[in-house]
C-alpha cells in the first residue's frame, strides 16, 4: 500500500447541513474539495450512508475522500436521514424517503459555486445500492456512479431471501445488526450539547425492526421490486462502473449489469475479494489500484478526459486458478480476463448429465435426498469481510451429508466463468420443499474446495412472485442458476456436484422435514466454460490487464483494541444427547476503537444458530449487540439489543428488545413481539 500526503491540490475539509426538499430537515455533510474550488470548481462525488462518518466509516472515509479531492473533486460523505448526525428518524432501507433526500442532496451539489455542475456517486454496499437506486431516479447532475458490493435485484440477490428462500443467517442478523446501527445516537461535537439527546429520543421511538417488514413480504412484490434496478435498466442514464469480488453474495450484479447496460455506460471488475472495497489489502487478494481505476472513470464521464478506460474490456474478471480448501487465503493465485461482451462468444455451454451410462458423475438410478437439517454449517459465512473463518472449510463433511455426483477425473484443465446451472428431475415427499446444488473440486486425495453454490425454493420454481405447492408423487424438472464464478479445474481432479434439501443457517427449513427423489440420469450440470485461447485474442492490440498498486490518503491514526478474553469467530458445538448443533459468530466488523478526538467506540456481537438435526422446527436465530460511545467524562451513551427469529410449522416469531442509556440512565426501553404466517418460506 502506498500512501498519499501530498497532492496536486491543496484539500480542505468542512462539515456542513445540506437541506432536503421538505424544508425541515438537514443531513450532516462532511466535503473534501480543492482549497481554490471557489474559483477553478470542480467536480462533485457523493457517498451516502447510514454507518455514521464521525466514528463508523471515519477510517475507511480518510482512505479516500481525501484522495479524490487532491485529485480535483469535491469528495462528499453524507449520513443517511435519521443516522449518525443527520436529522429526522431512520426508515426501511432504501425507502422512498432515502432515495428523495439523496436526489435533493445531488441536486444541491451540482449548484454549489465550487461544483462544476456534475456528480458522481460512489460506494460500496448500502452505498452502491443507493448509488444504483438514484441513479435508475436520473437525477440531471448524476452522470456516473461507481456501485461496489451492490445489488440490482433486492428479492432474489440480497440478506433477505436467495431462491426464493428465507436467509437465516442473514434475515435475522442483518435485521439485529441494523436495530443496533439504527439506535446509535447523534454525536454532540456535531449537533450540538443541547440537542443530541432529544434527537435521539425522537429516533429511538421512530425504530421498528426491519425483520418485521422483511419477513412480511415473502414473496417478490412491489415492495422488493422498488428499488430494483433489475426492473428496468434503462431508467439509468448514468455511466456505471460495477466492481464486485467472487466472494461476495452481489458478485451477479454485475454480470447482470454489463450484460444489460448499453456498451458505452457500463463496465465491469470482478476480482477474488470479499465484501471489502478491492484497495484494502484484505484477504483474499491480490488489492488492485482501487482509487486509480476509479479516478479514470470520473475523470472519463467527469471532466470529459479520454483516460483510456473506455477501450478497456467491458468485463474484466480473475479467473481463479485451483487451491485446497481454506477458510482465508491472503492471495487467491489465478489471472485477469478480458471479455468485450457479456454473456461471452469465449464462453460456451458444457453440459454434463448427473448419471446414466457413460456419463462418470454416477448411476442413472433415482437417488434419495433427505439431509439432516444441520447440513450448512461448513457454508462458511453469507458475507465475507476478509476474517480468518470466513470462507468454507473442506466440504468433506458437507458432502456426506449430501447426495454427491462426481466426474471422471478429468484429462485437462476445465475454465469456467460465469453463472452454472443445474437441472434436476425430482419428486418431493412434502408439498414444500428446497434443493441445494453446490459445485465442489475434488482433489484426488478426497478434498472438496467448494466453487459456486445456489438453492431453490421449490415453492418459487415456477417464479418469485408466487408461491405454487408441489403434488407428491409427481416429477418436474426445476432448473436454477448458481452463483456466478471464474474457476479453473485442474487435470485429475473430479467436478462434484453435492445435492441436499437442508442448508442451514443459510436457508431456514421449511416447517416439515421432507425427502427427495432425484432422477439423475435426467439432471444436469451446466458448465459455462471458458476457452483459453481467447487470451490470446483479447490482449491483441491491447495487451494484458493490469492494475496499478494500491494507494490512499493517510490513514486516519485510530487505535484499535483487542479484548481481554478473545472469542472464536465461529465456533461449532454438539450436544449429543439432544442431536443438537449450535454455531456461534462473532461477525467482527472492527471491534472497539479510539479515535483522534478522544471519541471511544467499543462494539461487541455475537450471533447464534441452533438446530437438531431431526427437526426443522428446533430452528432458532439470535443476534446480540452492545454498542457504547464515550468522550472523557462528557458523553458516554450505551445501546443494548437481542433479535430472535423462531418458527412453527404456520408462523415465523420474532421477538426483539432494545435498551439505551445515557451517562448510565435509561433513556428509552422497547420490546417487540411480532408473528407473521408462513406464506411461502
Amino acid at each position: 500500500m502506498k500512501y498519499r500526503e501530498h497532492f496536486d491540490r491543496q484539500v480542505t475539509c468542512e462539515d456542513v447541513w445540506i437541506p432536503t426538499r421538505d424544508g425541515r430537515t438537514h443531513l450532516h455533510a462532511r466535503i473534501w474539495r480543492p482549497t481554490d474550488a471557489e474559483t477553478n470548481p470542480v467536480p462533485a462525488l457523493l457517498e451516502y450512508l447510514p454507518y455514521r462518518k464521525t466514528d463508523w466509516t471515519a477510517p475507511r472515509d480518510a482512505q479516500r475522500h481525501p484522495w479524490y479531492a487532491g485529485h480535483g473533486y469535491a469528495s462528499v460523505r453524507v449520513d443517511i436521514r435519521g443516522h449518525g448526525d443527520s436529522e429526522g428518524t431512520p426508515g426501511d432501507e432504501y425507502d422512498a424517503q432515502e432515495l428523495a433526500d439523496g436526489v435533493d442532496v445531488v441536486n444541491w451539489l451540482a449548484e454549489q459555486p465550487w461544483c462544476t455542475g456534475k456528480v458522481g456517486m460512489f460506494g460500496i454496499s448500502w452505498g452502491g445500492f443507493n448509488s444504483l437506486q438514484i441513479a435508475a431516479l436520473a437525477p440531471e447532475p448524476l452522470k456516473a456512479i461507481v456501485t461496489v458490493c451492490s445489488t440490482d435485484d433486492r428479492y432474489d440477490n440480497d440478506v433477505h431471501y436467495t431462491g426464493g428462500a428465507v436467509l437465516g443467517i442473514d434475515m435475522l442478523a442483518w435485521a439485529g445488526t441494523m436495530l443496533a446501527f439504527a439506535a446509535r445516537p447523534p454525536d454532540p461535537t456535531s449537533v450540538g450539547e443541547d440537542r443530541w439527546l432529544p434527537m435521539w429520543r425522537e429516533r429511538l421511538e421512530a425504530l421498528d425492526p426491519f425483520l418485521h417488514t422483511w419477513l412480511a413480504h415473502q414473496q417478490r412484490d412491489d415492495y422488493w421490486r422498488h428499488g430494483s434496478v433489475c426492473e428496468d435498466y434503462t431508467a439509468i442514464d448514468a455511466a456505471v462502473l460495477a466492481v464486485g469480488g467472487w466472494n461476495d453474495p452481489y458478485r451477479d450484479t454485475v454480470l447482470r449489469l454489463v450484460e444489460h447496460l448499453p456498451d458505452d455506460r457500463v463496465r465491469g471488475i470482478v476480482g477474488p475479494w470479499s465484501h471489502q472495497y478491492p484497495d484494502r489489502g484484505l484477504p483474499p487478494g491480490p488489492a488492485i489500484g482501487f482509487l486509480q481505476e476509479t479516478l479514470r472513470w470520473w475523470d472519463q464521464h467527469l471532466k470529459g478526459e479520454d483516460t483510456g478506460i473506455m477501450r478497456e474490456p467491458k468485463l474484466r474478471a480473475w479467473l481463479n486458478d485451483p487451491v485446497p480448501p481454506a477458510t482465508s487465503y491472503d492471495v487467491m493465485p489465478g489471472r485477469w480476463v478480458g471479455d468485450d461482451n457479456w454473456p461471452s462468444p469465449s464462453v460456451s455451454w458444457d453440459e454434463r448429465p448427473l448419471g446414466g451410462t457413460g456419463t462418470g458423475m454416477g448411476a442413472a438410478a433415482p437417488v434419495l435426498v433427505r439431509s439432516p437439517q444441520h447440513t450448512g454449517l461448513d457454508a462458511g459465512r453469507f458475507f465475507p469481510f476478509g476474517n480468518a473463518s470466513d470462507l468454507p472449510p473442506d466440504q468433506r463433511e458437507e458432502d456426506g451429508r449430501s447426495v454427491c455426483f462426481d466426474s471422471a477425473p478429468l484429462d485437462a484443465r476445465v475454465e469456467i466463468l460465469g453463472r452454472p446451472r443445474v437441472r434436476i428431475r425430482l419428486d418431493s415427499a412434502t408439498p414444500r420443499a428446497h434443493v441445494v446444488a453446490r459445485v465442489c473440486d475434488v482433489a484426488p486425495d478426497g478434498s472438496s474446495t467448494l466453487v459456486t453454490r445456489g438453492v431453490l425454493n421449490l415453492l418459487s420454481r415456477h417464479g418469485r412472485d408466487r408461491a405454487v405447492e408441489w403434488t407428491p408423487g409427481t416429477y418436474e424438472t426445476v432448473e436454477f442458476e448458481l452463483n456466478g464464478i471464474g474457476y479453473a479445474f485442474p487435470p485429475g481432479h473430479r467436478i462434484r456436484v453435492a445435492v441436499s434439501d437442508t442448508y442451514w443457517p443459510w436457508v431456514w427449513p421449511h416447517g416439515e422435514r421432507g425427502q427427495l427423489t432425484v432422477l439423475p440420469a435426467e439432471s444436469a450440470l451446466l458448465l459455462p466454460v471458458r476457452d483459453p485461447a481467447s487470451d490470446e485474442d483479447e490482449h491483441e492490440g491491447r495487451g494484458p490487464i493490469r492494475f496499478e498498486e494500491p494507494e490512499q490518503a493517510l490513514p486516519l491514526p485510530v487505535t484499535y483494541e483487542r479484548p481481554a478474553e478473545a472469542t472464536p469467530e465461529r465456533l461449532v458445538t454438539y450436544d449429543v444427547a439432544k442431536g443438537e448443533w449450535t454455531l456461534e459468530v462473532d461477525p467482527n466488523y472492527g471491534g472497539s476503537r479510539v479515535y483522534p478526538d478522544g471519541l471511544r467506540y467499543e462494539e461487541s456481537a455475537r450471533e447464534t444458530y441452533r438446530i437438531r438435526a431431526d427437526d426443522p422446527l428446533s430452528a432458532v436465530a439470535v443476534s446480540e449487540w452492545t454498542i457504547r460511545l464515550r468522550r472523557g467524562d462528557d458523553w458516554d451513551a450505551e445501546i443494548m439489543t437481542r433479535t430472535e427469529l423462531r418458527a412453527t410449522a404456520t408462523e415465523f416469531i420474532m421477538d426483539s428488545r432494545m435498551e439505551t442509556r445515557a451517562d448510565g440512565e435509561t433513556v428509552v426501553k422497547r420490546a417487540w413481539h411480532r408473528t407473521t404466517p408462513r406464506t411461502s418460506a
